[in-house]
């Protein structure tokens, strides 16, 4: 049993990017496909699949690449933690490389990235960053 299972989906990307892997699957669940659907508007993944044949639904990423198979993620971590929440009002969400990166924030309207919570003026967790 995970104790983080966001964590542990940014590792599996993490790892699948470090290694050159196309593809990159991992347990569903509605803030993972959140996470996921953002990276794919903002360009970082290509598509994702959510799975439902079996116990548990199963989240399968498409990893996006460049010329030279460089991958479009260059880094992604998690800020805020089960045992250290980390909340922002919308004036304080961090820009991710001077707005080259995108933060996920989870709003009282759901998964947000940084520039459409700061948009609305929404607040809220600052779940993971990526660039």
């Amino acid at each position: 049993m995970v104790n983080d299972p966001i964590a542990d989906m940014l590792t599996r990307i993490r790892n699948a990017v470090a290694v050159g892997h196309e593809r990159v699957a991992m347990p569903a669940s509605k803030m993972k496909v959140g996470i996921a659907r953002i990276l794919q508007d903002e360009g970082f993944i290509d598509r994702f699949d959510v799975k439902d044949s079996g116990p548990v639904p199963e989240l399968e990423l498409v990893l996006r690449y460049g010329a030279r198979r460089q991958p479009a993620i260059g880094g992604i971590k998690r800020i805020s933690k089960p045992g250290h929440r980390i909340y922002r009002g919308a004036s304080e969400i961090p820009r991710v490389l001077g707005g080259l990166g995108v933060a996920v924030v989870s709003t009282s309207q759901g998964l947000l990235p940084d520039r459409e919570a700061r948009r609305r003026r929404l607040g809220g967790e600052i779940v993971c960053e990526v660039w």
